[in-house]
């Protein structure tokens, strides 16, 4: 068991989950001038071109880690080959009252209601915008893919969600290297309702055009995906892969947490204190791998297919690359394993 491993089992367990990721997170970022000193791409990694970009290897980090990109290139340090901020809002909201983030230490597993806390598009834009800036006057280039994962303000009626989602892209998308429409956490309201294709349509549609208009400068569309949840039906799983084809996106992020609580190790207790909210980790990865094949199978490589619910390892990073997945992304395997997480997985990989 690695030092990180120990510590965390010992210690970290013992503080509360969010005030452990405000510190854990600060440290990354203080640690940023080292952290960028290191190799950018890890020891054996492979390249992968997807959706017009080249990703130094296939394993990014996870939207929710940094809400509100204010460590994108300490992140990258670390050695990610793509950060996915976010998820940001419309306007800005302060999330679900707290406690709301819960660990689940015996199944390696995250509870949270989260809510979708951050600064809102505004803030996050402007910050974007100066990292930008700095790159530029540096005349370096970014080290790190930037996705920008953007999701309806709680606050906005469902009858307005189209141009609440329109208003983030409007903002954000001329600072992102990918978009995501994020329809599918279980802690906003009728969110996930949003993934019904008849609703999810006007959605993509609209920010499509929106993002379009908003990045004049580039030669190719802005990539677009759409993020879903592991507890869709088979058939919706297939009915967005076949709007997603339909309307030209660049590909689908699967899966979200999940609401169910089966098969847990965890004693009972534990989990009726952690409550409800989005369950991440090992736990959802075996629906996981069934959403990709199920997209696999409907979309072939029409489709980048954003592998996302209980990657920790490299077996289980190689797993979903062998089901159809062209990128990969963690967020609780990362919490639980620490910084070596990523050199380690990618060092692993078998394709």
């Amino acid at each position: 068991m690695s030092t990180y491993r120990r510590l965390f089992d010992v210690v970290a367990t013992r503080i509360d989950a969010e005030r452990a990721h405000r510190v854990g997170f600060a440290a990354v970022r203080a640690a940023r001038p080292v952290l960028q000193r290191a190799p950018v791409a890890p020891s054996g990694a492979r390249p992968v071109t997807a959706m017009g970009l080249r990703f130094s290897h296939p394993l990014g980090l996870a939207a929710g880690f940094d809400k509100n990109a204010v460590g994108v290139d300490a992140l990258a340090g670390l050695g990610f080959s793509h950060v996915e901020v976010g998820t940001v809002t419309g306007r800005p909201q302060p999330g679900n009252p707290r406690p709301r983030l819960f660990r689940l230490p015996a199944d390696r597993a995250v509870v949270n209601r989260m809510g979708f806390n951050n600064e809102g598009a505004e803030a996050v834009a402007s910050r974007l915008a100066l990292r930008a800036a700095r790159l530029a006057h540096a005349g370096r280039t970014p080290d790190v893919v930037l996705g920008v994962n953007i999701g309806k303000t709680k606050v906005v009626a469902d009858d307005e969600a189209v141009a609440d989602h329109e208003l983030s892209a409007g903002l954000l998308a001329p600072y992102a290297d990918y978009l995501v429409v994020n329809v599918s956490s279980p802690n906003t309201p009728g969110l996930r309702d949003l993934q019904n294709v008849e609703r999810l349509e006007p959605i993509l549609a609209a920010v499509r055009r929106r993002a379009d208009t908003a990045t004049p400068h580039r030669t190719s569309p802005l990539p677009l995906l759409v993020k879903i949840a592991p507890d869709l039906a088979d058939e919706d799983v297939e009915a967005v892969a076949d709007l997603a084809v339909a309307q030209g996106l660049a590909g689908i992020v699967a899966t979200n947490t999940t609401i169910a609580r089966d098969g847990l190790l965890s004693p009972p207790a534990d989990v009726a204190a952690a409550g409800a909210g989005g369950l991440s980790g090992a736990p959802v990865a075996a629906r996981s791998r069934e959403v990709l094949r199920l997209l696999h199978r409907r979309a072939g490589d029409r489709l980048t297919l954003v592998s996302v619910g209980g990657i920790a390892d490299a077996a289980e990073a190689s797993e979903r690359l062998r089901d159809g997945a062209t990128l990969l992304q963690s967020y609780t395997g990362f919490v639980y394993e620490g910084p070596a997480f990523v050199r380690r997985t990618v060092a692993g990989l078998v394709p």
